[in-house]
Formats: structure tokens, C-alpha cells, sequence
């Protein structure tokens, strides 16, 4: 039960760095603070997986967290990758129009709208993600992440975040780390 008078804006975090699934996730439970109710839908992340921001989030009154992707790209077919991609470009779509929520995160969205390994512009259209940006209920706030953000997205969004990197233990050659990665 956000404030339904005040205008919705539209927040993209991109870049390189790591910290844009976790700076959408803290607005999340910042909103949640506040009494608003917050769908975050996860574009590549698997619900095969267990996810520590699952667990907590879900708990969460007003929020709901559900991961609909197949995995990283190089896990699965392209099929099944683009099966996911459509399926959750409906829900998210659907998600946004209705204007149950009033802050809707599209997690990774950058990254699936960049795939370049195989089409999907077929089931996950630029044209209409940008169609759904543009005639949301004004009071909707949406915050998409993930890199490579498209100029398109960044040219309509209100505020973009870039998070660079300058240094990462990824380049010693340490794994994702339980509870900061996953």
C-alpha cells in the first residue's frame, strides 16, 4: 500500500560490477518498510536453484521473489532458454499492468534482452518491454538489472546506475561465495 499518487519511475542498475541484484534487492526491503508490495521476478535465475534472497524475501510481508529462468545461458538449450524467456516476459508483463504491485524489479532483464547466442527478440520483444515501461500505472515504480542495459531502456529510464568494477576475487580465481553470491 504504497503511495498511489506519486509517480512511478523507472531505475535501471547495470555494468560490470557486482552489486545490482543486491542494491534492487535492498530497495526491495526498503519499500517493503514502507508498505509497499514488491514483485521481484528473476529472468535467469532457475527455481531448480536455491537462492539465499529467496528465502528471506518471500518471508517478507508485501514481497514476493520468484525465479524464473532456466540458468545460465551455457546450462541449458537455447529451447528451453527461450521457453523460460517468453514465460516470464508474460508474467512480468502481466505482473507490471496490473498495478497490484508497486514496485516491480525485473532481475537480469538486461542480460536476457543482450543474449546474442541465440534469438530472442521473438519472445522477449525490445519493442513491447519498452511499450509495457512506458503505459505501466503511473504509481508503478520498476527497476531493471543486469548488464548491458539497452540504450533504448536507458534512454527512458529515470535514473541509471553503472556499477563498475575495479577489482574482483573472481580474477584469483575464487568461486562465487555462499550468502554474497547466491
Amino acid at each position: 500500500m504504497g503511495i498511489k499518487n506519486e509517480k512511478g519511475r523507472v531505475l535501471v542498475y547495470t555494468g560490470n560490477g557486482k552489486g545490482k541484484t543486491t542494491a534492487a534487492i535492498g530497495l526491495a526491503v526498503r519499500a517493503a518498510g514502507r508498505q509497499m508490495n514488491v514483485s521481484i521476478l528473476q529472468f535467469i535465475k532457475s527455481p531448480e536453484r536455491t537462492y539465499g534472497e529467496r528465502a528471506i524475501l518471500n518471508a517478507l510481508p508485501g514481497v514476493s521473489i520468484q525465479q524464473l529462468g532456466a540458468g545460465f545461458t551455457w546450462t541449458k538449450t537455447p529451447e528451453i532458454h527461450r521457453e523460460a524467456l517468453k514465460l516470464a516476459w508474460i508474467k512480468a508483463k502481466e505482473t507490471i499492468l496490473s498495478g497490484d504491485s508497486d514496485v516491480v524489479i525485473l532481475d537480469e532483464i538486461n542480460n536476457a534482452l543482450a543474449i546474442q547466442t541465440f534469438p530472442v527478440d521473438d519472445v522477449l520483444p525490445l519493442e513491447d518491454v519498452i511499450w509495457t515501461i512506458q503505459n505501466r500505472p503511473p504509481h508503478v515504480h520498476l527497476v531493471l538489472t543486469g548488464r548491458n542495459a539497452k540504450k533504448e531502456i536507458r534512454e527512458i529510464a529515470d535514473l541509471v546506475s553503472v556499477i563498475d568494477v575495479e577489482k574482483h576475487y573472481y580474477d584469483e580465481g575464487v568461486d562465487a561465495i555462499y550468502g554474497i553470491e547466491y
